[in-house]
């Protein structure tokens, strides 16, 4: 099977494509500037030149405090591009499977979100993305939109490098204590993807819509961090003597973030056998890579 992804330069794009042979996939990645989902014209060129038989959208903009200042590049990515995607998946019959984001909530339930819990974002990031998500649901019925959260990974720019880098330098770390949710390596956000890929391949019977992946289990940010040097220490030196826990209003940002965005990942495992593994144990395999692998 012939897979588009689209973002091959961002750390889910970048694992989507490393991992590929183990499930027997051909992917071919492609970022700015070979491929600008806000040019319909150069989707349409490359879905016709490509032959892919799945397109995965993993391209965003991803800058959440810088969006408040620029909504209209935020939107072209985070809503048009998805739905010019969705137009031309749509004339060249070909499903889609979109990356969506926890940010699409307001932090105001009690408990994780289930995929019928209404869109209530807070900022421009969250609005742009939930856009995103409509557009490709009016314009294609095979499409997969696969929310998550916490994304981190061995490649790329994360909360987990920046704890890293910062533990070398500081002796303390304030972290906001008071934002709960699941932390998700992105490998293991890639195998899910690869693995419903292989359903769509056997033409399984596909029940198409929106479902949550993310991390098993809730943290906060405070408590992320904490378990990052924890684990690190084994291998590790660090300059930092105190992780403090800090309140969301101690470190105000442009755009308010939800409270809660834990998420309900129950529907993707009744509908294809897909459950996330724990956080915790995520974060110490990639850890274990990122210290023995040079990638």
């Amino acid at each position: 099977m012939k897979i588009l992804v689209i973002g091959s330069k961002g750390q889910l794009g970048w694992e989507l494509c490393r991992r590929s042979a183990g499930f027997d996939q051909e992917i071919v990645g492609l970022d700015l500037p070979d491929l600008d989902i806000t040019k319909p014209e150069q989707i349409r060129n490359i879905l016709n030149d490509f032959g892919a038989c799945l397109v995965v959208n993993a391209a965003a903009y991803t800058a959440v405090d810088k969006a408040e200042a620029e909504p209209d590049p935020a939107f072209a990515v985070n809503a048009d591009g998805p739905g010019h995607l969705a137009v031309y998946c749509a004339e060249a019959n070909i499903p889609l499977i979109h990356l969506s984001t926890d940010y699409v909530f307001d932090g105001e339930k009690e408990g994780a979100y289930t995929e019928n819990d209404p869109p209530a974002p807070l900022g421009v990031y969250g609005k742009s993305k939930a856009a995103g998500e409509e557009k490709v649901r009016k314009h294609l019925r095979e499409h997969i939109i696969l929310r998550t959260a916490w994304l981190y990974g061995s490649y790329g720019h994360n909360f987990v490098k920046t704890i890293l880098r910062s533990a070398k330098v500081k002796e303390v770390l304030r972290v906001v204590a008071d934002q709960h949710g699941c932390p998700t390596y992105a490998g293991d956000l890639a195998e899910a993807i690869l693995a419903i890929s292989n359903q769509i391949q056997k033409q399984k019977r596909i029940s198409w819509g929106t479902y949550h992946y993310c991390g098993a289990g809730v943290t906060t940010w405070h408590g992320f961090a904490e378990k990052i040097i924890e684990l690190s220490r084994k291998h590790d030196s660090f300059k930092v003597l105190e992780i403090s826990p800090i309140t969301t209003e101690d470190y105000p940002t442009p755009t308010r973030r939800p409270k809660n965005s834990a998420l309900d990942c129950s529907l993707i495992g009744k509908q294809f056998g897909i459950y996330p593994k724990p956080w915790l144990k995520s974060l110490e395999n990639m850890l274990e890579r990122l210290r023995t692998v040079d990638d």
